[in-house]
């Protein structure tokens, strides 16, 4: 089934961790044997081709490049000028991909409607289409910098991601939306940008929910009440994701499937992870919802993490077309079904691009 994964750090894994995303999943393993400079060396889930196997044809990418400041004890750059210098790298690792076909951005209403027809042809070895979204603000110098994202492609951002941040404290980190974070999503509504409330710590998630009345979804969140951290959204943060018309996408890092996880020690099968549990916290929002419209899938598969971290019964990214039969058990209607693999994605799409 067409399906549409809400969150990957393409960029990230070519340029910061080296990988040829042209290649196989099983080559990318390979290349890597005997390197140990990152806890997923020769783990990796996600290439290009892995992508077309299991027809996840449209996906949102990311940019990424945390400022930190010298009491910042996270890994990032030491000016928001090298942060967006980086990100303009990641721009220009998605660029070749278009030169190669092997990608094509994705930025409005007619550019969606034309690659999702394509897609549904069947026709074989078509480019992965993508939209381009930020993953923390950081990287942004000043607003001009924001309306340059924003001509170059930038269709979605998440102010925050893990710490404290130039506009807004995220994961980890506590307080309110600042001056220049109210500034940032007043020019966001202005140039119709998505925001991805992620990451956002839960100071900033309320602030931004009152403040923002443009489009608002979440890439890749779960359920708190399933796994207690702040990283998760609460039932009330679902709620108030609902009321405006949010889709939510189920991530995959274990983590944040399942309660009690040890970095470094746990194990998804020790633990019990699998896509199954996945299905729990989509079932969840459903619950609270009322209905199957406000969910999706937004893995973040190899967000720095791979099998090691990843539930048991995912071999590749591939394996994403084991979802439905999952879904289809717990009494999900092949329509739901349909909505959860493409359908809620594009339903928000075509509303936020008109």
């Amino acid at each position: 089934m067409f399906t549409i994964d809400a969150h990957l750090d393409l960029s990230m894994n070519a340029l910061e961790w080296n990988r040829d995303l042209r290649t196989s999943v099983a080559a990318l393993r390979l290349r890597e044997k005997g390197l140990f400079d990152k806890p997923d060396r020769g783990l990796g889930t996600v290439s290009l081709p892995a992508l077309r196997e299991g027809q996840v044809g449209l996906v949102v990418a990311t940019q990424i490049g945390r400022f930190v400041a010298p009491d910042n004890p996270l890994p990032g750059w030491h000016s928001p000028a090298q942060a967006w210098a980086q990100t303009q790298g990641q721009l220009a690792w998605y660029k070749a991909m278009e030169d190669e076909g092997e990608m094509v951005m994705i930025r409005d209403a007619a550019s969606l409607e034309a690659h999702v027809a394509r897609w549904l042809s069947g026709s074989p070895g078509l480019p992965i289409g993508y939209i381009l979204s930020l993953e923390g603000a950081d990287s942004i110098v000043t607003l001009d910098h924001l309306h340059r994202a924003h001509a170059y492609g930038l269709r979605a951002l998440g102010p925050a991601h893990y710490g404290p941040g130039r506009y807004a404290n995220g994961t980890d980190a506590t307080g309110h939306l600042n001056a220049e974070g109210k500034a940032l999503l007043r020019e966001m509504a202005q140039l119709g940008i998505i925001l991805d409330a992620t990451h956002l710590c839960d100071d900033a998630f309320w602030d931004a929910m009152d403040l923002y009345h443009g489009p608002v979804w979440a890439s890749h969140n779960n359920c708190r009440a399933l796994v207690d951290h702040n990283r998760q959204f609460s039932d009330d943060m679902i709620r108030t994701l609902v009321q405006k018309g949010a889709v939510i996408g189920g991530a995959l890092d274990a983590w944040m499937m399942v309660p009690g996880w040890v970095r470094g020690r746990s194990t998804p099968e020790g633990m019990g992870c699998t896509l199954d549990k996945l299905i729990d916290h989509m079932d969840h929002i459903c619950q609270i919802a009322g209905n199957a419209e406000h969910i999706g899938l937004g893995t973040d598969l190899d967000g720095a993490f791979g099998k090691e971290q990843c539930p048991a019964d995912l071999e590749t990214i591939t394996d994403l077309n084991k979802v439905p039969a999952l879904l289809s058990k717990r009494g999900y209607s092949a329509a739901d079904i349909e909505n959860v693999m493409h359908g809620n994605w594009l339903r928000f799409l075509r509303k936020a691009w008109g």
